[in-house]
């Protein structure tokens, strides 16, 4: 296996510049794993897809307006996409600028001053704020889009899931995005339970593969959280024999970190049940893993060379994940974060 077998050509007019409206309007295309057959549909048409018994498991994460600017004291500008919150006033951060080591200090335009106080990987440094900056988000925060997203976006809230709740994520789960209130209460009414999962994403979860060989990739760690209610009403779905179905691949990650193996060889998970769990992921899944958990999954249309990309592959099939990409470039479909959505069964 080598990280050019996920590999794909994809036009720059097939990159969904701005969301669909309304959001779930936007094209759903269909893979059916056991046969490899292929449907277009809308999203809102998801509903024919999912039964009463069935669990859908949406993941609860906010974005935090993370991209931030301050001033050095030589006047140059800084600028500052929060990763991940270490304590109340340390940041993980990619820091855009000249100069910034260890011992820099920039004030944040309206807001507090920062300091760095390590350096790490490339561009990634260790902040520590005077005074935390939470509460200066509504005046100093940006949304922090995706470099291949080029065109303004006016309501910042259209990069939210319209259930997004617990704050922490540096992108959007942006499977989720094409969910309505009315498209949740009619999946409702038609007896598929609903449930919740935290995984806070970081931008390592969309960043390519650069070896040759993926299994030499490291991802990083994200904080992930699946309360009990959830855990209970997995088990209850398996237990009536309805399907889990995960949206997007950072639910998936989530609930394949608090599965386990069927049958397990842990004594307090002998019977093959799901636990609630919070702490921190790294979990790489790559084609020849077996999934535990998830029994179909929603999904956007992923980078090239991207662990995400590998990630559908496992669960559907390398060729027949990039087999299906072609066609649906063909066919017009967008790609990315405010692209169409798949649903594979």
């Amino acid at each position: 296996m080598k990280t050019s077998d996920f590999d794909y050509n994809l036009p720059e007019s097939s990159i969904a510049q701005t969301p669909a409206e309304p959001r779930d309007s936007s094209r759903l295309l269909v893979l059916h794993r056991d046969t490899g057959e292929l449907e277009h549909r809308i999203f809102r048409d998801v509903t024919d897809y999912l039964n009463a018994g069935d669990l859908l498991v949406l993941n609860q994460t906010r974005v935090i307006p993370a991209r931030i600017f301050a001033r050095k004291e030589t006047g140059g500008r800084v600028e500052l996409l929060l990763l991940r919150r270490r304590d109340e006033l340390t940041w993980e951060a990619l820091v855009g600028g000249k100069g910034l080591r260890v011992g820099k200090i920039a004030q944040v335009e309206d807001g507090p001053e920062v300091k760095i106080i390590e350096e790490l990987d490339g561009s990634e440094r260790l902040i520590k704020f005077s005074e935390p900056i939470e509460p200066y988000f509504s005046q100093v925060g940006n949304v922090p889009l995706p470099p291949y997203i080029h065109e303004k976006l006016d309501d910042p809230e259209r990069y939210q899931t319209v259930y997004a709740k617990e704050p922490g994520s540096a992108a959007a789960p942006t499977a989720g995005l094409h969910f309505t209130p009315r498209l949740l209460e009619e999946l409702q009414v038609k007896g598929v339970k609903i449930a919740y999962v935290t995984l806070h994403v970081g931008l390592d979860t969309f960043a390519p593969v650069n070896e040759d060989n993926p299994k030499e990739h490291v991802i990083h760690s994200e904080y992930c959280d699946v309360p009990l209610l959830t855990a209970s009403l997995i088990n209850r779905t398996r237990e009536v024999g309805g399907r889990i179905v995960a949206v997007g691949t950072t639910t998936v990650r989530t609930l394949e970190t608090a599965g386990f193996p069927y049958p397990s060889s842990d004594p307090l998970k002998k019977d093959g049940r799901m636990v609630a769990m919070f702490g921190s992921t790294d979990l790489y899944i790559l084609p020849g893993y077996q999934f535990n958990i998830v029994d179909a999954m929603i999904t956007n249309f992923h980078l090239p060379k991207s662990t995400l990309l590998m990630l559908v592959s496992a669960f559907a099939g390398r060729e027949k994940i990039l087999d299906t990409y072609e066609v649906a470039i063909k066919e017009g479909y967008r790609f990315y974060s405010f692209g169409d959505a798949m649903l594979i069964d």
